[in-house]
């Protein structure tokens, strides 16, 4: 696997700061003026790039109301509306992504999108978007992935509810299309998922098992599984992003507000920087806090002949005296010379 790899002008791998994507979705509702406020909230929130769903009613489903296409399942937080009425409510205008991208560039942030069917991938190509995202429900769909490996781009995918063997016919067809720099993002697909339910430890192991990057696509409320993830090796975190859940939209309920979102900024980089490496021993950062270990030091005056006892001999703060372990080897042993106390131990005071 490769140990980094670019999308636009960031590098990405354990060798630096973990790459944030907002999720911007639908929680735009139907504004674009809303659409480029959450863009220059991303950006002062400090996400590294803002991603879009670009799809319609027509491009995801049929226009029925019933059956198969109503959603009726009770923990849904889409229940009672027809898959079309959803994506039709959900959906990002076409003709926005340009603005919208364009405002990204503006504001230092990486744009692209999450294509949803081949006329998707065509239009976000004549966007010259620098990577793409497969979202999970289409990670089974091979032709969709061969055509966006096909683009050269990165490719990130995320895994919610792929088995090994579907993730493994996914990313052989990514690869044999052309995908040389891929991401998987470990993704619990409900909404919110629990903390318990996200099982962070399958991070090495996916990163073991296909040999590239591997991410967390988190769904989870607030931030603490997003921070966890990055000690298990995640290198790129996807998170909704509102300007406020109390202002509603499809996907506010499990979306970060801007001030979440800055925490999930500095909580992710400050785990990254506390990983470093296996060291054991003290630090140079650690050197001057030495002289705080307790040693061994006179706690009485003692005169010239006399013996050493765990009276006039004690183990204190600071360090400067022998170390503790020397106790039992000291004790009964003879003063060298008159020794004030307050003096620290040493062999040639024996």
């Amino acid at each position: 696997m490769t140990d980094e790899l670019r999308i636009a002008d960031r590098l990405v791998g354990k060798g630096h700061k973990p790459f944030l994507i907002a999720e911007m979705s639908g929680n735009h509702n139907h504004s674009l003026e809303r659409a480029l406020a959450i863009v220059d909230a991303a950006a002062e929130a400090g996400a590294d790039a803002l991603k879009l769903q670009t799809y319609t009613a027509d491009t995801m489903t049929l226009d029925i109301h019933e059956g198969d296409f109503f959603i009726s399942d009770a923990d849904n937080p889409w229940q009672g509306a027809s898959l079309y009425k959803l994506y039709q409510e959900a959906y990002t205008p076409w003709e926005w992504h340009e603005p919208i991208f364009e405002r990204c560039r503006e504001r230092g942030l990486i744009a692209f999108s999450t294509p949803f069917d081949a006329s998707a991938v065509d239009f976000l190509e004549s966007l010259n978007v620098p990577a793409y995202k497969i979202a999970s429900f289409e990670n089974t769909d091979i032709p969709l992935i061969r055509k966006v490996a096909a683009t050269g781009k990165p490719v990130i995918i995320s895994t919610g509810m792929a088995s090994v063997a579907e993730l493994d016919e996914t990313v052989r067809a990514a690869r044999e299309a052309g995908c040389t720099n891929l991401v998987l993002l470990k993704c619990t697909s409900t909404y919110p998922a629990s903390p318990a339910n996200s099982n962070l430890a399958t991070i090495p192991h996916m990163e073991r098992l296909f040999q590239c990057q591997i991410g967390l696509s988190d769904h989870t409320m607030g931030v603490g599984t997003a921070v966890a993830s990055v000690v298990m090796g995640a290198t790129v975190i996807e998170k909704h992003f509102t300007l406020s859940r109390a202002e509603g939209g499809v996907d506010a309920a499990f979306s970060l507000e801007p001030h979440e979102f800055k925490a999930l900024s500095i909580e992710t980089e400050r785990a990254w920087q506390s990983i470093g490496s296996i060291v054991y021993g003290a630090t140079q950062a650690e050197q001057s806090s030495m002289k705080h270990r307790r040693s061994l030091y006179v706690a009485e005056d003692i005169k010239a002949g006399q013996l050493f006892t765990g009276q006039n001999v004690r183990a204190i703060r600071p360090g400067y005296g022998l170390p503790p372990k020397y106790a039992d080897q000291i004790m009964g042993k003879r003063a060298k010379a008159d020794i004030r106390k307050g003096t620290p131990l040493s062999w040639d005071l024996l």
